[in-house]
C-alpha cells in the first residue's frame, strides 16, 4: 500500500492526478445513464449502489474497527421499514430516509454495547441472534404490516422534470452511494478513524493511548448501522415492497461477503466486493433483460414478479453455495480480496516491463 509522508496527503481530495481522472469519468458515466439506458440497466446500477452503501458501512465496522456482525439484514430491515412507516404518516422521502438512518443507528449503538465485553464467534452470535430477532418481530407484529409487510408509498421526488420513478430514483440512489463513500473516506481520515484503526489494530493498546473503547466501538456500530439503514431505506422504494422474509440470516452474510471478497480494510474493496456480488447474484438468480422487460411498472408488481420468478428458475439457494467457494478460496489465496488483485496489477503494470 502507498506510504503518507505528510498530513497534507490526507486532506487531498484525490490521491493521484490519474485516479481523480477515473472519478470524474465514472461520475459523469453515471450521471449520463438516466439519459441514455433502459430501465433494466437502471435497476441493476441501483441495486448495485445500494448494496455499495451497504458494504461501505459494513466496512467500517469489520475492516476499520476489527468487530464482526452477522445481523446487519436487522439494520436493513430498520431501515426500511421506518422510512416506509415515516413516509406513509406524510413525511417527505428526502426527510424519512436520514431520520430512518439515525433510527438505524441508535439500535447499532445499543448493540455495541455488548462488543465492550464481547469479541470473535461470541459477539457474531450477539449480532445473529439481533438480526433473527428482528427479522421474527416484523414479521409477526401486525402494526409493522404482518408477514406482507407495510404498502410502499409512491416515489413522488422529481429531480428530473419530465422523466420517469425509475430515472429519478436511480438519481437519488447513486447520489447518496457517492455522498456515502466521501463520508466514509473522510471519517477514517478524522481521529474518529484513526481510533477505529487502532482498536482494530490492539484494543489493550489504543486503551493505553488514551483511546476510549466504550464511546468508540459503540460508535462504529452505530455508523455501520446508519449507512445499512440508509440503505435499506432505498431498497424499499427500489423494490417497491418490503418483505420480512427477505431480511434473513442469508442476506447478513450477503453484506459480509461483499466486504471480505472486495477486501477489507479499504475504500475500493467494497465497491469491487458489491459489484462483483450484485452482479453475480442476478445472474445466478437468472434474472435477464428479457424477463425483466415483462414487469409493470409499479413497485409490488416488480417485487411479485421477481420472487416467482426466482422460485421459479429453482436458484434460490445455489448463489450461497458459490459465495461460500468464493470466500474460502479468497481466504486461502488473496485475504485482500479484488483489493488485493487490483493493488498487485497496478504494481505490476508500474514495473512492466522490467
Amino acid at each position: 500500500m502507498d506510504m503518507k509522508r505528510s498530513y497534507y496527503e490526507d486532506l487531498r481530495l484525490f490521491d493521484t492526478l490519474p485516479l481523480g481522472l477515473w472519478l470524474v469519468a465514472a461520475t459523469v458515466a453515471l450521471a449520463a445513464a438516466p439519459f441514455l439506458l433502459g430501465n433494466y440497466v437502471l435497476y441493476v446500477l441501483g441495486y448495485i449502489a445500494i448494496n455499495v452503501i451497504v458494504a461501505i458501512g459494513l466496512n467500517v465496522l469489520v475492516g476499520y474497527t476489527g468487530q464482526i456482525s452477522l445481523g446487519h439484514a436487522g439494520f436493513f430491515a430498520i431501515g426500511a421499514y421506518a422510512t416506509v412507516l415515516l413516509a406513509n404518516v406524510g413525511l417527505p422521502i428526502l426527510l424519512a430516509l436520514p431520520l430512518a438512518a439515525l433510527i438505524a443507528a441508535a439500535f447499532g449503538f445499543l448493540l455495541g454495547l455488548p462488543a465492550l465485553r464481547l469479541e470473535g464467534p461470541y459477539l457474531a452470535v450477539v449480532t445473529l441472534g439481533f438480526g433473527l430477532a428482528v427479522e421474527n418481530i416484523f414479521a409477526k407484529a401486525s402494526v409493522f404490516g404482518g408477514a406482507t409487510g407495510p404498502a410502499v408509498p409512491g416515489f413522488g421526488v422529481t429531480f428530473l422534470p419530465g422523466f420517469s420513478r425509475e430515472q429519478n430514483l436511480y438519481v437519488l440512489i447513486v447520489a447518496t452511494a457517492g455522498l456515502s463513500l466521501l463520508a466514509v473516506r473522510n471519517l477514517i481520515r478524522t481521529r474518529v478513524g484513526r481510533a477505529f484503526i487502532a482498536i482494530r489494530d490492539s484494543d489493550v493498546a489504543a486503551s493505553c493511548a488514551g483511546v476510549d473503547l466504550t464511546w468508540y466501538k459503540t460508535l462504529a456500530f452505530a455508523v455501520s448501522a446508519f449507512f445499512t439503514g440508509l440503505a435499506g431505506g432505498l431498497f424499499a422504494f427500489h423494490l417497491g415492497q418490503v418483505d420480512p422474509t427477505s431480511f434473513n440470516l442469508m442476506l447478513s452474510i450477503l453484506f459480509l461477503a461483499m466486504v471480505v471478497i472486495g477486501g477489507v480494510g479499504s475504500i475500493l474493496g467494497p465497491v469491487l466486493g458489491a459489484v462483483a456480488i450484485s452482479l453475480l447474484n442476478l445472474k445466478l438468480k437468472g434474472l435477464k433483460m428479457a424477463d425483466f422487460e415483462q414487469i409493470p411498472l409499479a413497485g409490488p408488481d416488480i417485487a411479485a414478479f421477481l420472487g416467482r420468478h426466482f422460485m421459479e428458475t429453482g436458484m434460490a439457494n445455489i448463489q450461497f453455495i458459490v459465495y461460500g467457494t468464493i470466500l474460502v478460496l479468497i481466504m486461502l489465496f488473496e485475504p485482500l480480496g479484488l483489493y488485493g488483485l487490483w493493488i498487485r496489477g497496478k504494481r505490476y503494470w508500474r514495473t512492466w516491463p522490467f
